[in-house]
């Protein structure tokens, strides 16, 4: 029986109803599936829009034999399309978290900090495509300005080029290994009693626990897990003794010092949380059928019966009443046409409509259909969610292949979609300013000689002349001086801004 919600569905879970329906479409995961099948690991990362930033050839000369076989072996089990899958998101739209960079596997080495075969989404103002990129970090140092490795391609503009210790699957690779996706059911606790409408998956914290602490080298101890925006919870995992089955139990508020609690280690979200698919499958909001085929083999028999069937399609052709008449609008040689009037009268009342005369109710619906179709909705959340190829199709297939847009929410809607897919390749190609969270520090260091009072600073052979350009080098804000647009002075030194500190 499907829970009963009191008041209507909750928002993340009808969120992640659209997400399972439009981000990863069945056509992604059947091409990347090909491809993996037959060893193309390159192939399948391209089919499910994954770039990969990685050179074998230098990894084996920085890191030796050892760490390129245990990565070639991760490569060939990896199910790109299963990761989009897994991926974190954010609401309200269900996009990919941006700026991120998540750790899939670690590679220890002699010395240093291992590397980490690691996923990255692009920054927001990236994301056209919804596209993601494959790389290995290499340590501290690796992703900032100024330093290149050659065992993968340099992402100097990256927001965030360090691993994130909240969103990390080298714990969970069976969120992404297709070798071991059998593992999912144990690991997100379908076979347990579902929680009270909430998203915490608390009943697994002590193992997932056991497992980070051990994967830190530690046995027993304190960790953290992230509970909002600015909530988080100190817990500490504890036992009698080996032959006990851990438990957890909370530290008293102030029992740590605040530095000490920001170093602890932090509980992944995977772990944290109820697996989406299993919500929405004990919900009733998503049937079997529709989920990955990795998850749908180990999830189907934890379902229950969808309480509402999928949304009917418009089909072809449309009906139209048209001067007392039902009249049909179909799609004929490509062009989607009113079937019912001769192609004479339509290029007559055409030429009316220029002259400004009123159109036929059928040349209404079709300027209608092609301007702000039924199915908009439908091709938004596809471009949103990089699925160009879907959306395109249902374009297609509401007004034929031959036809030519017009100036409408569809045509506002696929314009935008592409300029963001131009916004993504500058990004890849570096050709977009530093990011302000892009290593401004490394910045600062590595442009320090080119200040005041270097060789080529501001008072120096080829120095700009100008304290302003030498400070925006450094990741300052430029000084305000005359080459500062007038607005932009008036607005920061004018009378109109509240002062502080002065008598009134």
């Amino acid at each position: 029986m499907a829970p009963h919600f009191a008041n209507e569905i909750p928002s993340h879970l009808l969120m992640w109803r659209r997400v399972r329906e439009y981000a990863v479409p069945p056509s992604m995961i059947e091409n990347a599936t090909a491809r993996r099948a037959v060893g193309d690991w390159a192939g399948a990362c391209a089919a499910a829009r994954i770039h990969v930033d990685l050179d074998l050839r230098a990894v084996r000369h920085r890191h030796g034999t050892q760490v390129v076989t245990r990565l070639r072996a991760d490569l060939r089990r990896l199910a790109p399309d299963l990761l989009r899958w897994h991926m974190p998101r954010i609401a309200p739209d269900g996009r990919l978290r941006p700026g991120l960079t998540l750790t899939l596997a670690r590679y220890g080495g002699a010395g240093g900090a291992p590397p980490h075969l690691v996923v990255r989404t692009p920054p927001a103002a990236a994301d056209g495509g919804q596209w993601m990129s494959l790389a290995l970090w290499e340590g501290p140092g690796n992703g900032t300005p100024g330093h290149r490795s050659p065992a993968c391609q340099p992402q100097e503009h990256h927001p965030h080029p360090h691993p994130e210790r909240r969103f990390r699957l080298d714990l969970h690779r069976h969120l992404w290994d297709a070798a071991r996706s059998g593992e999912l059911a144990a690991r997100c606790g379908a076979g347990t009693a579902p929680p009270d409408d909430s998203p915490w998956a608390e009943e697994s914290w002590a193992a997932e626990a056991e497992l980070l602490l051990r994967a830190e080298g530690l046995r027993r101890g304190a960790f953290t897990v992230r509970l909002g925006a600015r909530r988080r919870a100190v817990l500490e995992l504890v036992a009698p003794d080996d032959s006990h089955v851990p438990t957890i139990r909370p530290l008293p508020e102030g029992a740590l010092p605040p530095q000490e609690v920001a170093a602890l280690p932090v509980l992944p979200e995977a772990a944290a949380r109820v697996l989406p698919d299993l919500e929405l499958l004990r919900a009733g909001l998503l049937p079997a059928g529709r989920l990955h085929p990795l998850v749908a083999s180990v999830l189907a028999g934890y379902g229950v019966a969808p309480v509402g069937g999928p949304l009917p399609e418009p089909g072809d052709p449309h009906r139209v009443e048209c001067r007392g008449e039902v009249h049909r609008i179909a799609l004929r040689d490509g062009v989607l046409t009113a079937v019912d009037h001769d192609p004479v009268q339509l290029r007559r009342e055409d030429l009316l409509v220029a002259l400004g005369g009123p159109a036929l109710p059928c040349l209404r619906a079709i300027d209608r259909v092609h301007r702000d179709p039924e199915a908009l909705p439908a091709v938004r959340e596809r471009l949103r969610h990089g699925d160009t190829a879907g959306a395109l199709a249902v374009v297609e297939g509401l007004l034929g292949a031959g036809a030519v847009l017009r100036d409408g929410p569809l045509r506002e809607e696929l314009e935008r979609a592409a300029a963001r897919h131009v916004d993504h390749g500058l990004f890849r190609a570096g050709l977009v300013a530093v990011h302000p969270a892009a290593g401004t520090a490394s910045a600062r260091g590595a442009n320090g000689s080119s200040g005041a009072h270097g060789a080529g600073g501001a008072h120096g052979p080829g120095g700009s002349g100008g304290a302003g350009s030498v400070r925006a080098k450094a990741g300052h804000r430029p000084r305000l001086d005359r080459s500062a647009p007038l607005p932009m002075r008036n607005k920061l030194i004018g009378r109109s801004r509240p002062r502080t500190g002065q008598a009134s």
